[in-house]
């Protein structure tokens, strides 16, 4: 049976992916005058992508089951219970009340009985054409019905939003589709909650309406919209550079930049995951790929094993702000925010090159502390290997170009792709066999699973709170615990982002911290003097960023945990180490959004609110003191700069650092004047203990 299931997942995978690519192809065919639902329709395309995530995630799950808590599982299986009751109750025949049961049954009882999870994952499976093929069939009148739904059209979206729960349960754990319930019970009982997030109590049958129906709300919204549209062609890429060879050609060309220095461990990891976040978007990946490659560098130098994995761990995560991919986040805020996606490129150069910075600041402070040996590598790659293969780097810069043309991204990394695979096949020493290229196109959409399930959850989620206007009300309660203080409110938004993402996806979090604390955010930036388009990008840039920082804050932490299953360590004190390895990653996010000379790391917003002489002033000067903070407060948590130093001379150094980074210049000014004598006379002093010995 598992043999005929591989079989079967091979084959839907490779025809999802190519349907994908044909989505891209298909407007510039003779096929697109004869109007096809599922080529043509926005509402029956995503219904078709939610479709093949759900089929091919049962799938999967039936091959790799993963063991889930049952106490974790619990609070989840009895909101479903619930949803089960409320749709038993209403006015339908009872036939579809027993079909409901047999659907929970399916889904959910797999999440307590273990034993049960085999014949349910390929009943769900089964039951996924279901919902799909109901919704191509009526979609001319279905749209129409959202309000007032008949009974099919309720036990279909009743259907498709258990499997959609199953799945992200599978495929992600008990976390994110308990607060899909959260919301969805919100929004039926918020009528006996008191005070200010009360809300009327919507009705099942509409909620269940709205849910299926409706193209632009629930399950196939703008944000899984993001996935089908963008997402799924970067996945395809990615997959196509790993498995036709290229991967290992990139980590070559990382090696050939870090030389023989002990620090080179952490550097050719860094430039590896830089390299690597130009093609995936993906950071638990990219950890993965670079903890394995360079793992046996860190073990030759003599790297503490948690350092070196709490710096790939950090390192890996980068992927996420690495233009011109740049992970789902990105993506949709070119949705919310009707922006086009080569602002967000320019945008996030800055936070990735600074976030880059710290790490390899870190590294170097640690390894001359350490007095670590020099590496020795019997025969580097030499530059002509580069001269060699630097081809593989055209695709990126066709991206790159054309995105800065206007042309379509999903268009552009098509071709990008279609590119690797001839520079594949057209390279004599490459040339990998035929099947390379069907896994890859098997991977490609594979891979997306856990992207995707989490994106489309993320739809409903905000669905449910646009309905309930739960965003207004969470928006006065910051206002009332922040005042008038930006400060206050960026503070308690950073924190509550880093909670939030202990339990769910980057995408997850910034779906939800957008929407309930954006607005706020904006105004209060508005009230500190930065004009409205400026403050609107650099709020939510800020969001984007501390939406990522949780894929390396303990104690859950997806690329600490990558990093830990290949350097054998503990993943919670992993986590601990990520987060100290680039401690200064936390304050460059707060520095985004405090004042108008803050947004200057973002570029874009001080260039459209001040002329251009004053605008490159602020840029200038910020990412100045930005740098050095960056660099104060890791020579203060490693505790070295040319020699070691004293608890207090940290402290003294950590707290200047840490004024360096809010945008004041008279604040960064007085702080450089405190700190930086501290720092020469540790140059002063060693030179004269060096130089005697020098002379004898």
């Amino acid at each position: 049976m598992d043999t005929v299931v591989k079989r079967v997942l091979a084959v839907v995978a490779i025809i999802g992916t190519l349907y994908h690519i044909y989505l891209v192809i298909h407007p510039h065919t003779p096929f697109a005058d004869l109007r096809i639902s599922v080529l043509d329709l926005t509402q029956v395309q995503r219904a078709a992508h939610v479709f093949l995530i759900a089929l091919l995630g049962y799938l999967v799950s039936y091959l790799r089951i993963r063991p889930r808590s049952r106490i974790g599982a619990l609070p989840f299986a009895i909101m479903t219970v619930l949803i089960m009751i409320e749709f038993v109750r209403l006015d339908l025949p009872i036939a579809l009340k027993g079909f409901a049961v047999v659907i929970w049954a399916c889904t959910m009882l797999p999440t307590l009985l273990h034993s049960t999870q085999k014949w349910s994952n390929i009943a769900c499976a089964l039951l996924s054409f279901l919902p799909f093929v109901y919704l191509m069939i009526t979609y001319e009148t279905l749209i129409y019905r959202a309000i007032m739904p008949e009974p099919w059209d309720l036990i279909m979206s009743y259907t498709e939003i258990l499997l959609v729960l199953g799945v992200i349960f599978r495929m992600s754990g008990p976390i994110m589709p308990t607060l899909v319930m959260v919301f969805l019970l919100y929004n039926l009982y918020g009528d006996a909650i008191p005070g200010l997030f009360s809300n009327p109590g919507f009705d099942f049958d509409m909620l269940l309406g709205k849910m299926y129906a409706e193209t632009e709300a629930g399950i196939f919204g703008s944000i899984t919209g993001v996935s089908l549209k963008y997402l799924i062609y970067f996945t395809i890429m990615g997959a196509i550079v790993t498995r036709l060879g290229f991967g290992q050609i990139i980590a070559n060309i990382a090696l050939l930049f870090v030389g023989r220095s002990p620090a080179s461990p952490g550097r050719s990891c860094s430039v590896m995951a830089v390299l690597m976040g130009m093609f995936s978007g993906s950071g638990a990946a990219d950890t993965q790929f670079v903890a394995t490659l360079t793992k046996p560098l860190f073990e030759k130098v003599g790297y503490d094993k948690l350092v070196a994995a709490g710096v790939i761990a950090t390192v890996g995560s980068i992927a996420y702000i690495t233009p011109p991919v740049m992970g789902s986040i990105s993506f949709i805020m070119v949705e919310l925010l009707s922006i086009p996606y080569s602002s967000i490129i320019l945008m996030a150069i800055g936070p990735m090159l600074l976030y880059l910075f710290g790490i390899v600041t870190y590294n170097e402070l640690y390894v001359k502390k350490e007095k670590l040996p020099q590496l020795e590598i019997s025969a580097l790659i030499d530059f002509s290997y580069f001269k060699r293969y630097c081809y593989v780097f055209i695709p990126i810069g066709f991206i790159i170009f054309m995105i800065y043309r206007g042309f379509s991204i999903n268009l552009t990394v098509t071709s990008a792709a279609i590119l690797f695979v001839v520079f594949a096949y057209a390279d004599p020493s490459l040339r990998p066999p035929f099947r390379n290229l069907l896994k890859a196109l098997e991977e490609g959409i594979i891979g997306l699973l856990p992207i995707a399930s989490a994106v489309i959850a993320a739809n409903m989620i905000m669905s449910m709170m646009v309905m309930s206007g739960l965003a207004s009300k969470f928006s006065i309660i910051l206002m009332t615990i922040s005042g008038s203080s930006i400060l206050l409110a960026v503070l308690f938004t950073g924190f509550f982002s880093l909670v939030l993402g202990m339990g769910v996806p980057p995408i997850a979090t910034y779906v939800l911290t957008s929407a309930l604390t954006a607005p706020t955010i904006q105004k209060l930036a508005m009230l500190n003097g930065i004009p409205e388009e400026a403050a609107l990008l650099a709020t939510h840039m800020f969001l984007f960023y501390f939406a990522v920082l949780a894929e390396v804050t303990p104690p859950v932490a997806l690329s600490a945990y990558a990093a830990s299953s290949v350097m054998g360590t503990d993943p919670i004190r992993t986590g601990v180490y990520a987060a100290r390895v680039a401690l200064p990653k936390y304050l460059i996010g707060l520095t985004l959004i405090l004042s108008l000379s803050g947004t200057a790391l973002l570029i874009v917003p001080v260039i459209q609110a001040l002329p251009l002489g004053e605008a490159i002033a602020h840029i200038f000067f910020t990412f100045l003191f930005t740098i050095m903070g960056i660099f104060y407060l890791n020579v203060a948590v490693v505790g070295y700069f040319r020699e070691n130093m004293s608890t207090l001379e940290r402290y003294v150094v950590g707290l200047c650092a840490v004024l360096l980074f809010y945008p004041s210049y008279m604040l960064s000014v007085g702080a450089l004047v405190v700190s930086t004598p501290l720092l020469i006379r540790k140059v002063i002093k060693t030179r004269t203990v060096v130089q005697p010995l020098h002379h004898s």
